[in-house]
């Protein structure tokens, strides 16, 4: 008698990634972002009032929102093949490349379009947690149905809405989703967010900061080549220098700042600064370094003439915004107070100074102060580093 053939063994799947290393899938995902930060950023370009400043806010957080849920289930995943991997990264990419493509008329003809798009967006995180919470949890999968599910649910009833009711729903449907991440602990989310690994969440913002900052320079790159003179490349250069030395601060500075404080808010087990430094001032800082962008990108073309009232609160502002996140961040940490305020607070009041100083003065006159703020305050922390060293 023949024997019945034995199956080959499977071999095991092999994992898309290491637990503390970013995929190159989750890079292409990022791409697309690019293009939403920079749809987005034009609406406040020029003298942006109230209603640009909030539209641009209310468009944004959804996006970042999408981003960073996206960010966070993968980080719990390290186990995702490439093709699981890749398939989520694609998927979730369309959304949000719909999202993009929707954004400058999302409060007008295409609500339904960004509607659809943050639905399908939540239908992509709702399968990746359930899938996530099936593999590690053996909990009840409730708060998974209602954060993405239920919210899934909101953003696709609201395409199908007046603009009124549309924006009312997507506004339940965020603040649900701040509300469950807010009281994590009470009802047991924090469980599986405890085995968030701290390498791949620090090295994700740290490229989300990289694709602000580059949209940044794509601006000024563009509204120097726009208009060709000697005037508009002193100012472009002075722009340069400022969105250099914001990446210089971040980069050198903050990204040890957060990979060693991260650590130290898991050693404690405090889920709560966890969220607080990797969902939510992250945004702001995101919004001040647009901002301030926006700021510069209007005074290269008449750099001879004073900034219109909402370009210098773009620019003062953004540049405010950026260092008091950051000094926030550093504080929940756990540095030093006397080490964080010695320089942000300076920066924060000179900087909302030059609002009010900027009506009088031509465009470069204030860029130039700006980048003269900020030499003198990186300066100030490389000699600081350097002593503390010695």
């Amino acid at each position: 008698m023949s024997r019945k053939p034995q199956p080959h063994p499977t071999a095991p799947r092999q994992p898309a990634r290491e637990p503390g290393r970013v995929h190159w899938m989750e890079l292409f995902f990022d791409l697309v972002f690019v293009a939403f930060v920079g749809q987005l950023a034009h609406g406040i370009h020029g003298d942006p009032g109230w209603a640009e400043f909030g539209t641009y806010v209310l468009l944004f957080f959804p996006a970042w929102w999408a981003w960073a849920n996206i960010v966070s289930v993968v980080n719990l995943l390290p186990g995702l093949t490439a093709r699981v991997l890749g398939v989520a990264m694609l998927a979730a990419m369309a959304a949000a490349a719909l999202m993009a493509a929707a954004a400058p008329e999302a409060f007008g003809e295409r609500a339904w379009a960004f509607s659809l798009a943050n639905a399908a967006m939540r239908i992509v995180l709702l399968i990746l947690w359930l899938y996530q919470h099936r593999t590690f949890s053996t909990d009840s999968p409730w708060r998974i149905w209602v954060y993405n599910g239920g919210t899934a649910a909101l953003w696709l009833i609201a395409a199908f809405l007046p603009l009124a009711a549309t924006v009312s729903l997507w506004a339940v449907s965020i603040a649900l989703e701040i509300l469950m991440v807010a009281n994590s602990n009470r009802i047991g989310a924090n469980r599986s967010m405890a085995a968030i690994n701290i390498e791949h969440a620090g090295e994700r913002l740290g490229l989300f900061v990289i694709i602000v900052l580059g949209e940044s320079v794509f601006s000024i790159v563009n509204e120097a080549a726009t208009d060709w003179s000697p005037s508009t490349g002193l100012v472009a250069s002075l722009g340069f220098i400022i969105v250099a030395l914001l990446g210089w601060a971040f980069f050198q500075y903050g990204m040890g700042t957060l990979s060693s404080g991260l650590e130290h808010l898991r050693e404690r087990g405090d889920l709560t600064g966890i969220l607080q430094t990797t969902l939510f001032m992250p945004f702001v800082l995101v919004l001040g370094v647009t901002s301030l962008a926006a700021g510069i990108a209007t005074a290269i073309p008449e750099p001879f003439k004073p900034l219109p009232l909402g370009a210098t609160i773009a620019l003062g502002g953004g540049i405010a915004l950026f260092y008091a996140t950051n000094a926030a961040a550093s504080l929940r940490y756990g540095q030093p107070p006397r080490t964080v305020l010695i320089w942000s607070i300076p920066t924060v009041v000179i900087a909302l100074c030059l609002i009010p100083a900027s009506a009088t003065q031509p465009a470069a006159v204030v860029l130039a102060l700006v980048a003269g703020l900020l030499v003198a305050l990186t300066g100030y922390v490389e000699i600081t580093a350097r002593l503390r060293h010695t």
